[in-house]
């Protein structure tokens, strides 16, 4: 049974920002980043303990297929809810990534 899936208040940020800085790299690449993160979102919610645990607290991460970004978040099994924290790049500092 597959996962729903909640975002933390800043992911929408994480998510226009590379959005807009792939776009205005060349038209079409944000359209593609966007795509690609919705398929790997999608494969979270179908088997979200696929990805092991990378912190104490829970955390996960997953790759974004093709770009640098990784999906942080942590899952509510009693809810059947995965907790995206942020969409990460890579090329950033990596200890930013873990919001509370």
């Amino acid at each position: 049974m597959s996962y729903k899936y909640e975002f933390h208040e800043e992911v929408s940020n994480d998510y226009i920002d590379a959005y807009t800085w792939y776009e205005s790299a060349k038209k079409g690449l944000g359209e593609r980043f966007l795509l690609f993160v919705r398929k790997k979102m999608d494969q979270i919610a179908e088997n979200p303990e696929h990805y092991g645990e990378r912190t104490r607290s829970g955390y996960r991460e997953a790759q974004v297929d093709v770009f640098p970004y990784l999906i942080v978040f942590k899952i509510y099994k009693q809810k059947k809810l995965v907790f995206v924290v942020s969409i990460h790049s890579m090329k950033k500092d990596p200890r930013k990534k873990y919001r509370k």
